[in-house]
């Protein structure tokens, strides 16, 4: 016998493993890493996978169970586990076999009726206990002291006068919420539930499959509860049990599916989570709408001592949620997620709407010589993947930057220089030196700090004005050589001058003609409003890089492919910018920006 690796995401050798599967009573289940054991004849007796530190899939052949073949087997996955980096190795299985893996060392986390959760190696759970029951034991050394810890702890107890409590409140309690975005909703929850007990501790779902990333939601709690003097923001749990963790080879009916991980993850927080805070409450919002939390607000009844619903917060009959604000974000209505969210989560809305609005650009395809799906245009050292990086890169630096914009006072050109400047050698660690986004993160920039500071939208341009006047002019750059080029001729616009007019063009044109493609769910709306950015836009890029006749020639070609525009033609101008190493970098940077001041102006 001996052990073969498969690669699971190989069509022939995943029909093999699925084969095999099927034989032994299981589903194929997604995996990066599949191990076999072969007998003389290379037929397969047992095999198990891996995805991440979750071993999957283990099967052994009736006519070999009992032979230690799932000893060797089971060793094998957990080394190979170890070598990609994972101390502790977890799986999901049957409770029929809960006592085969104990004897192979690994030890009961949760379980449920169909399903066992189990785990062996260093740290792990035990790890995660100690670290709960430090975080009860530093707010227990603050409230003796009678004093709140400082601001930079991790606690993050802040001073306000604490709710009256009876002599039956209970210690502790918890709520345990994705906040994606963190809403008002989320917070009127956590302030009723904190009214309730000594003290709150509000966990973050740790997995990261949301549109906001997990630091990110974290932040946004903990800026939005900081006036909440008994309220603990804590790091999730890394055992969190979702749809997107939990295998679902081994159970006969795929609706149990559902239940038994909403039951696993109840278990979990029931057998270690609240005992490490002391945790004696749960508390849940109501659920109007989503089958599958209702169904979990259910169970959490069943399975926990005590579990204390509140009712829904609403605004004009309907309830605050982050899907209402997800909504509103796709539809560029900045009024609606203003009435939904705290002024603390904005930053991070705002942020998001320009990564997704460099995100669009760069998926806009085809584009005349630029970076698309399809090629990498007249660049020889970009291509998709570079551009995505270096957008991926940019965003914490939005962020940044929007919550410069957040101030009473309109952040100095010295402050937003220095993000830009960090910004930007991020930017050239992540894509090896190349320039992917240089202007974009400037005209962005701007834009993403005055949207921040206006929460009257009218105002947006003039508060861009106003801060692009503070900075001085540069030399080095696309602009000033393209003016250089054009000196004694026309007087040609760089990307600074641009802004300090407060992008006339594009309020005054682009974006009110962008807003109509969308009225008429144009197909080629980002297609035909970068056309017509190139039919004006003094384009200092392609200047830099062909010379003024080649930039008023593109500028008259955007012109009458526009006024008879057809993909095909569009495909045939891409073809010959690429051939003429034209590249109108400039119209796609004000793409970007217009979609994203369209995406924030109702």
């Amino acid at each position: 016998m001996e052990i073969q690796t498969l690669n699971p995401t190989t069509p022939r050798q995943r029909q093999r493993i699925e084969a095999f599967l099927k034989r032994n009573g299981l589903r194929f289940d997604d995996m990066h890493y599949y191990a076999a054991i072969t007998d003389d004849d290379g037929e397969m007796i047992a095999g198990g996978g891996l995805k991440g530190n979750v071993i999957k899939c283990v099967a052994v052949d009736d006519a070999h169970k009992g032979e230690a073949i799932a000893n060797t087997l089971i060793s094998h996955l957990i080394a190979h586990a170890n070598e990609e980096g994972h101390s502790n190795v977890m799986l999901f299985t049957k409770p029929k076999n809960r006592q085969l893996f104990e004897s192979l060392s690994f030890r009961l986390l949760a379980e449920a009726p169909e399903a066992v959760l189990m785990e062996t190696g260093i740290g792990g759970i035990n790890y995660m206990v100690e670290q709960l029951k430090k975080i009860k034991e530093e707010g227990e050394v603050c409230k003796e002291n009678n004093q709140g810890c400082k601001k930079e702890e991790k606690t993050n107890l802040n001073p306000s006068t604490p709710q009256p409590l009876t002599t039956t409140t209970p210690l502790r309690g918890v709520v345990v919420m994705n906040c994606n975005p963190f809403t008002l909703g989320h917070r009127y929850l956590i302030e009723q539930a904190a009214k309730q007990v000594e003290r709150l501790f509000v966990m973050v779902v740790r997995e990261d499959c949301s549109l906001f990333a997990y630091a990110e939601r974290k932040a946004m709690v903990e800026q939005g509860v900081a006036h909440l003097k008994n309220v603990t923001v804590i790091d999730g749990s890394e055992y969190a049990i979702s749809q997107a963790t939990f295998p679902t080879y081994f159970l006969k009916r795929l609706d149990d599916a559902a239940d038994t991980q909403m039951l696993l993850d109840l278990d979990l927080f029931r057998r270690h989570i609240a005992p490490a805070l002391g945790a004696t409450v749960r508390f849940v919002g109501t659920e109007p709408t989503d089958r599958l939390t209702r169904r979990y607000n259910q169970l959490m009844h069943e399975v926990l001592a005590d579990v204390r619903e509140t009712a829904r917060l609403e605004k004009k009959g309907n309830a605050v949620s982050a899907s209402r604000v997800r909504k509103a974000m796709e539809q560029g209505d900045m009024s609606t997620i203003r009435q939904l969210v705290p002024p603390t989560t904005l930053p991070y809305i705002i942020a998001h709407l320009a990564t997704q609005a460099l995100q669009a650009e760069l998926d806009t395809t085809p584009k005349p010589g630029l970076v698309d799906k399809d090629n990498n245009g007249a660049h020889r050292d970009m291509d998709y993947a570079l551009m995505q990086r270096s957008i991926d890169t940019l965003h914490p630096y939005f962020v940044k930057l929007a919550l410069l914009g957040c101030a009473d006072a309109l952040p100095t050109h010295t402050s937003i220089r220095d993000v830009g400047i960090e910004a930007e050698k991020a930017m050239l660690s992540a894509t090896n030196g190349v320039n992917t986004h240089k202007g974009a993160l400037f005209s962005m920039g701007l834009a993403v700090v005055a949207a921040a500071h206006e929460e009257n939208t009218d105002s947006l341009q003039a508060t861009i004005k106003a801060l692009a006047a503070s900075f001085p002019d540069t030399n080095g750059t696309h602009g000033s050589k393209a003016k250089l080029l054009s000196k004694g001729t026309t007087a040609i616009k760089g990307a600074l001058d641009n802004a300090r007019e407060g992008y006339e063009m594009l309020f005054a044109e682009w974006l009110p003609f962008y807003i109509e493609r969308r009225k008429e769910h144009d197909a080629y709306t980002l297609h035909k409003t970068l056309l017509r950015i190139m039919c004006d836009l003094d384009d200092t890029n392609v200047i830099y890089r062909t010379d003024l006749a080649t930039a008023e020639e593109v500028k008259q070609e955007a012109r009458a492919l526009l006024d008879s525009f057809s993909k095909a033609a569009l495909k045939d101008m891409d073809r010959r910018y690429t051939a003429r190493n034209i590249s109108p970098g400039g119209a796609a940077d004000m793409l970007s920006l217009t979609i994203f001041i369209g995406s924030i102006q109702t």
